[in-house]
This record gives structure tokens, sequence and C-alpha cells, in this order.
């Protein structure tokens, strides 16, 4: 198949598979509403923010508005990959210096919202566990339908656990081929232990001509790359990171959103949303994500 054609069937084989991520998301609101929603990975490069990224875009194409939260204070990345141009951010609001709704902007796609954070943030796991993150959490929930937090690796730093352990929903994203069995069951040891309510697992970059693991995968495509890779990172799988569609990255929107920021009488006629074992130790990554975890897969062209 030319390589057009096959860029053409994964790109509609990933809006599908995003669309029935994000329908889980929801079927898992039915018993106790799922609204914050924590998208964690094990170790830098896994596509974390990938998925976090498509994930609210899914939820935000529902019709009802969806915020997207920059949590990894250390590396940010969001801000240029969805063109959003920001004056304050979660440390301002914090601190009280700015209102959220000064710091909450519109992003391109209809009902999509984005709060940044700033640079150089000093402590950011203790902000994040600080009184104040979580007032500020529980606030977003009256505001917006769903809130989903991108954050930085477990493997490096405990945020993602601590964020984990407040919202109402953990994802864990694992690359394929790449990370460690025993590294990831560590990473959902850690997640349980804090308290999080994992409600599944997305296997990111994988081969559509695989084997299938049984029942329930998504696909997932991606031209991401090595945006999320850490110099010095503790990555396992070696080489360079493998691109999965090789058209060349997507540019950030040199100019801003029409509508930077939403006033603060709009954020506030959002309608109101009202939220709501023990790890296996398998043979193979493989087998940790069969059962209760949803499963994602990455199509390559190859």
């Amino acid at each position: 198949m030319p390589k057009k054609r096959r860029r053409a069937a994964d790109k509609v084989a990933v809006q599908n598979a995003v669309k029935t991520l994000a329908a889980n998301i929801r079927f898992a609101s039915v018993d106790e509403p799922v609204c914050s929603i924590v998208v964690a990975s094990t170790i830098p490069n896994e596509g974390k923010t990938f998925v976090a990224e498509l994930l609210a875009q899914a939820l935000a194409a529902g019709g009802r508005p969806v915020l997207i939260m920059e949590c990894d204070m250390r590396k940010r990345s969001l801000a240029p990959r969805l063109g959003a141009h920001c004056r304050h951010g979660l440390y301002g609001v914090l601190s009280g210096e700015v209102d959220v709704n000064e710091a909450v902007v519109r992003t391109s796609t209809p009902n999509l919202y984005f709060l940044d954070c700033e640079p150089n943030i000093p402590n950011p796991t203790d902000i994040l566990s600080s009184k104040r993150f979580r007032g500020l959490l529980k606030s977003l929930r009256r505001e917006f339908a769903y809130v989903v937090l991108d954050t930085p690796p477990l493997s490096v730093f405990v945020d993602a656990a601590v964020l984990g352990s407040v919202a109402d929903a953990t994802l864990l994203v694992v690359r394929e081929d790449y990370v460690r069995r025993d590294d990831v069951v560590a990473s959902y040891t850690q997640l349980k232990q804090a308290g999080a309510h994992v409600v599944g697992t997305v296997l990111n970059y994988c081969d559509a001509s695989g084997g299938g693991y049984g029942y329930g995968y998504y696909g997932y495509y991606s031209h991401y790359g090595s945006a999320e890779k850490d110099a010095g990172s503790g990555a396992r799988g070696g080489g360079d990171d493998v691109v999965i569609d090789r058209a060349p990255a997507k540019a950030a929107p040199t100019t801003a959103p029409q509508e930077a920021a939403p006033s603060p009488a709009g954020l506030r006629e959002i309608p109101t949303v009202t939220p709501g074992a023990q790890p296996a130790s398998p043979d193979s990554t493989a087998q940790f994500l069969v059962g209760t975890h949803y499963q994602a897969r990455t199509y390559t062209d190859e």
C-alpha cells in the first residue's frame, strides 16, 4: 500500500481509537463520576503528552468544556503543541497573583481550554501536594466537564503519584518494547500505594501487524517523537526515538489564538459537573496490561 494511503488509514484508525478511549473514560463515570484525569508514564519518551493531548481533544469533541493542565513543571511541552500563548500560569494562580480566569486560555480546538505553568518553579512536588492545589482542582471540577493533567515520568519524579491521589482517575501510558516490565509494575504499585484510581493503561508505539492481546485494545498513531525526550533520562530501549509518522512534525502556530483567554464571566457560566487489588506481578508487560486495564496500540506504517 502506498505510504500516503497507509498514513490516511492510520489517521482514521487513531481517530477511532481516541474516540474509544474517550468513550471508556465516560463509561468509567457511570458509577463514580470521573472529571479529573492524570496521564502518567514510567519513563520519559513513552508518548504520555501525546496521549494527554489527544484524549483532551476527543473529550472536548463531545461538546462539553475540557481543560488540559501542564503539570510537568520541569519540562513544559503542551503550550507549543496546542499553539497556546499564556501570560499567566498555575503558580500565579496558586500564589494569588492572578485569578484562574486570567490564566486559563482557549485553544484552537472548540471547547478545549489550557492552563500552563511558569518555568523554573521551585519545589513542584510541594506545590502539587498543597491544599491550595487541591482547592483549585476542586473548583475546576465545577467549571469543566473534564480536567486532563499531563505529568512527569514516575521513575524520575513522584508528581504523578501525588496528583493521582487527588484526581478521579489515572491512565498509565506504556510504550511497547521500550520500558522494562518490572518498572511498569513498580509504577503501577507506586500509583496504587499513593491512592490513585488507575482506570487503565495505554499501550503506545505498537506495530499494528503484531499479535493481539485478547480484547479491548485501542489504536494510536503518532508523529510524536523526540519532543518528549529528556536529556539524561533513564529511558530504556536504547538508540534514538522511533518516530512513527515520518512526515515532518507539525510546527507550532506563530500567532496567538483569536481568543487569548476566556472572560471570567464566560468561565463561570460553564455548567457545573459534579465529580464524584493488589498490583499484579505478571511475567510480561503484555500480561500486565490484559484484564481490567484498558489497552491502546500505536500503529506504525511499516
